[in-house]
C-alpha cells in the first residue's frame, strides 16, 4: 500500500455547475492533467449520475437552480456514497464557506480559479482521501488481531510511543525520524518534555497526571513537537495517550513481558495534524480576509470598528472612519485586463499601509473601494494629516509590466461621534462624503457634514427618476445651430440632451449628466440621445441639406471605454448615419488623461470619416504638443473668453491667440456664446469661420429647427 496518492487516470471526478461555460473549462483542465471527468449540467443532473456511477471526487457550485450545491451533498452524506467534496464557487462569505464545510466539503474553491492552485487543491483533497480510507481500514484490522495491531505500531504514519511512570520515552517507533528528524535510539531515555514546545509542556504533563486517564478513557490533546536543529518548525500534533492495562501486555510490540517496555505506564500516538490546523488557519483568515490583497473584509473591519467604538465610548475619545475610492482604477482595469488590474490594487495596498499608524486597520472594502478605521485621534486634524499623506502617496505612477499608469483616490472621513455614533452611521456617512469629493472633481478629500444627507437623498431621488427615465423615453434632444460667420449659412446642429421629467419639468444637463457619469448611466443616455439625433439628422439631410454634420459631446468615460470606436461605428450603422457628417465633442482633459490610447481611438475614428473637435478649448490642459499629433479639426473656443469680448477684458486677448493659432494649424474654429453684434463682427474681423450662441438661437427642439432651416432655404431662393 503506497503512501500517497498518484493515480490520475482511475480517478473518477464529477463537475457540477449550471454555467457551461464554466463547467466546460473546468472539465478540460482536469482531463488534460489526467483525469476521468464527467460534466453534469446542473445539480439534478449531478444527482442523476451520482445514482449510476461511482465518483472520486465530486466538485461542485453551490448556487444551482432547483437543486443546489448544499442539496447535492445532503444527499452525498445521506446515501451510501464515500466522494470527497471540492465546492468552486463565487460565494466567499464566511456563513456560506462554513456551511459548506459543515456539510462535508473538504475544500472551498472561490471563482475565478487560478487553475494551477485548484489542480493542487484536487490533488490534496485526493491524496487526504486515499489517506484517511487507508487509515480506516488500518483501524479496523487492528480491531481485529494482535498481529496487524503489532504491525501497526511498527509502520503507522503516525508516532507510537510509551512512557515510564517519570514520564520518559522507553519505545517510539521508526516515524518519529521522518516527522521530527530524530531517530529512535536517540530519544530513547528522554523525558518527553525535551521534544515538547515549552509552552505545552506543563499542560501534557497535568494530562498524563489525571487520575481519571484509564484504557477506557484516553486523553486526547494537542501539543507542538520540536524539530530536530532550527531548520524545520515545530510541528502540530494530536496525542491520544490512555495507561497500560499490565494485565494484556500481549499486545505490546515484539511479544508479550518483552523486557525493554517493562517499565512502560502509558501508550499512546502523536498524529501530524499540521496541515489541518493550517487549513484551519486558512478558512478562518480566508473569512476574514481579501485574498488578493491580504487586507482585513469587510467582516473583521465592522467587528474592529465596533470594538473601536465601544472604547471611544468608554474613553470619551475620538475615532476617524475612511471611505476610498479609487480614481480612474476602472480605466485601468478596462484597458490593461483583470490581471493587471489586481496587479494595481495590491501595489496600491503597500503605499497606502505605509501611511498607516499602528493599531489602524485599513480594509478592502470591494472592488476599488477601501476603508480605513482611525482609533483614538485627537481630532479631524490628525484624520486630515493622514489623508493628506494617503492622496500623496498615490500620486506618483505605478509601473504595471511596460505600463505606467496613474491612478488618485477620494477619500470621504466621518468623525466619531460628530458624524455618526454606530457602525452603519459611520461607514455610510463616510461613503456620502466621498461621494461629494468625487461631484467636485475627484482626487481630494472631506469631512461628512449633515448637510451632505440632503444632497445624498436628493442624488438618489434623481438617479431613481434617471433609470425611470431611460426606460420610458423621457428623454429629448434640442438642437443648436453652428453658423458659417460669413454668410450666415447653417452648417453644423450640436446634439444637446434635455430630461421632460414629469414632475419637475424640463431638466438641463447640469442638473443629471454628473448623476449619470457617476452611476455609469451614461454610455446608455448617450446612446439614445445619438440614436434620436442620428434618426433626426438623417430627415434633414433627406430633405436636401445636404451641408450639415452632427455635432455630439461625448463623456470620458465613453471615450476611456476599450471599445470606444467599435461601439460608435456599430451604432452609426445601425442608423444608417454617414459617418463625414458626425463630429464628436471632446475635451483636452479626456485626451491628455491618456494620449498615447486616445491618440489611437481618434486616429481610427478619423479613418471612418468622423471629424474631430476640442470642446471648451484654453480651460484645460492647453498643450499644443497635442494639436499636430491627433487628426484634429475644429477647436470651439469657450464662450467665456467670447464674453470677453464684450467685455473688453483679456478674454479677447486669447480668443486672439487661439484664432491665430487655428489658422496656423488649418483647423476650423467654432466659437461658442456669440450673443451680440459686435463680438460677430470682431470675430468676423479675426476670421473665425463658425459661430454658435444666442445671437443665431437657443437650443430647440427638432420641429423649430426644421421650421428654420426650411424658411432659410426659401429665404435664399428668392435671393
Amino acid at each position: 500500500m503506497t503512501s500517497d496518492y498518484s493515480d490520475n487516470h482511475n480517478t473518477r471526478i464529477l463537475v457540477a455547475d449550471d454555467d457551461p461555460r464554466l463547467m466546460d473549462a473546468l472539465v478540460r483542465l482536469l482531463r488534460n492533467a489526467g483525469f476521468d471527468v464527467t460534466g453534469a449540467n446542473g445539480g439534478r443532473a449531478a444527482l442523476h449520475l451520482l445514482e449510476v456511477r461511482r465518483f472520486d471526487l465530486v466538485m461542485l457550485d453551490l448556487r444551482m437552480p432547483e437543486v443546489s450545491g448544499f442539496d447535492v451533498m445532503d444527499t452525498l452524506a445521506s446515501g451510501d456514497h464515500d466522494s470527497a467534496v471540492i465546492v468552486v464557487s463565487g460565494e466567499a462569505s464566511f456563513g456560506t464557506v462554513s456551511r459548506a464545510l459543515r456539510r462535508g466539503a473538504q475544500d472551498y474553491i472561490k471563482k475565478p480559479f487560478d487553475p494551477d492552485e485548484l489542480l493542487t487543491t484536487v490533488h490534496n483533497v485526493l491524496n487526504k482521501r486515499f489517506l484517511e480510507k487507508s487509515h480506516a481500514d488500518v483501524q479496523y484490522r487492528l480491531q481485529k488481531s494482535e498481529e496487524l495491531h503489532r504491525y501497526i505500531v511498527n509502520s503507522s504514519p503516525d508516532i507510537v510511543f510509551m512512557l515510564d511512570e517519570d514520564g520518559h520515552l522507553c519505545f517510539v517507533n521508526s516515524k518519529v525520524e521522518s516527522m521530527l528528524g530524530y531517530r529512535a535510539d536517540e530519544v530513547i531515555g528522554r523525558h518527553f518534555r525535551d521534544i515538547v514546545d515549552e509552552q505545552d509542556a506543563n499542560r501534557s504533563s497535568y494530562v498524563l497526571k489525571d487520575p481519571g486517564i484509564s484504557a477506557d478513557n484516553p486523553r486526547t490533546f494537542e501539543v507542538r513537537l520540536k524539530t530536530r536543529g532550527s531548520r524545520r518548525a515545530n510541528r502540530h500534533f494530536e496525542i491520544t495517550a490512555f495507561p497500560i492495562d499490565h494485565d494484556n501486555w500481549s499486545f505490546l510490540p515484539g511479544g508479550s513481558r518483552h523486557s525493554s517496555y517493562s517499565r512502560a505506564r502509558f501508550y499512546g500516538t502523536a498524529r501530524d495534524v499540521t496541515e489541518r490546523k493550517e487549513a484551519e488557519a486558512f478558512i478562518n483568515f480566508q473569512a476574514y480576509h481579501d485574498l488578493l490583497t491580504r487586507l482585513p473584509n469587510r467582516s473583521l473591519f465592522r467587528d474592529r470598528l465596533n470594538l473601536a467604538i465601544a472604547q471611544a465610548r468608554r474613553n470619551k475619545q475620538q475615532l476617524a472612519v475612511m471611505f476610498l475610492d479609487l480614481d480612474r482604477f476602472k480605466l485601468v482595469n478596462d484597458t490593461l485586463g483583470h490581471a493587471m488590474g489586481d496587479q494595481l490594487l495590491q501595489a496600491v495596498t503597500q503605499r497606502l499601509e505605509s501611511c498607516l499608524r499602528r493599531g489602524d486597520t485599513l480594509s478592502r472594502f470591494g472592488g476599488d473601494e477601501f476603508t480605513l478605521l482611525l482609533p483614538a485621534i485627537n481630532g479631524s486634524d490628525d484624520a486630515k494629516l493622514i489623508a493628506k499623506k494617503l492622496i500623496k502617496a498615490l500620486k506618483p505612477p505605478f509601473q504595471l509590466g511596460e505600463h505606467e499608469v496613474f491612478v488618485g483616490v477620494s477619500i470621504g472621513i466621518a468623525l466619531y461621534p460628530g458624524g455618526g455614533q454606530s457602525l452603519d452611521q459611520l461607514i455610510q456617512n463616510a461613503d456620502i462624503a466621498m461621494y461629494h469629493v468625487k461631484a467636485r472633481g475627484k482626487d481630494g478629500y472631506s469631512f461628512f457634514t449633515d448637510s451632505m444627507s440632503t444632497d445624498t437623498a436628493n442624488r438618489l431621488s434623481l438617479e431613481r427618476d434617471l433609470r425611470q427615465a431611460l426606460e420610458r423615453d423621457e428623454l429629448v434632444v434640442h438642437y443648436q445651430p453652428q453658423v458659417s460667420a460669413l454668410t450666415g449659412e447653417v452648417v453644423g446642429l450640436e446634439a444637446l440632451v434635455r430630461w421632460q421629467h414629469p414632475e419637475r419639468g424640463l431638466l438641463f444637463p447640469g442638473e443629471f449628466l454628473q448623476v449619470a457619469e457617476e452611476t455609469r448611466l451614461i454610455a446608455e443616455l448617450s446612446e439614445k440621445v445619438l440614436a434620436i439625433a442620428c434618426k433626426q439628422m438623417n430627415v434633414w439631410l433627406a430633405e436636401g441639406h445636404g451641408n450639415l454634420r452632427l455635432a455630439v459631446n461625448l463623456s470620458p468615460m465613453q471615450v476611456e471605454h476599450p471599445r470606444f470606436v467599435q461601439d460608435l461605428m456599430r451604432q452609426l450603422e445601425r442608423h444608417r448615419f454617414p459617418a463625414k457628417h458626425l463630429e464628436i465633442e471632446i475635451t483636452e482633459n479626456v485626451i491628455m488623461s491618456d494620449l498615447e490610447q486616445i491618440s489611437r481611438k481618434l486616429l481610427e475614428l478619423s479613418a471612418h470619416g468622423v471629424r474631430i473637435a476640442i470642446d471648451d478649448f484654453g480651460t484645460g490642459y492647453s498643450s499644443l504638443n497635442y494639436l499636430h499629433r491627433l487628426p484634429i479639426h475644429t477647436l470651439k473656443v469657450d464662450q467665456s473668453f467670447v464674453r470677453g469680448i464684450r467685455q473688453g477684458d483679456d478674454g479677447a486677448c486669447i480668443v486672439n491667440a487661439i484664432i491665430a493659432m487655428a489658422h496656423g494649424l488649418k483647423l476650423d474654429i467654432v466659437a461658442e456664446g456669440v450673443e451680440t453684434d459686435a463680438q460677430l463682427a470682431y470675430l468676423r474681423q479675426l476670421g473665425c469661420h463658425q459661430v454658435q450662441g444666442f445671437f443665431y438661437g437657443r437650443p430647440l427642439p427638432a420641429d423649430i429647427i426644421s421650421q428654420q432651416l426650411l424658411d432659410r432655404r426659401r429665404m435664399t431662393a428668392a435671393v
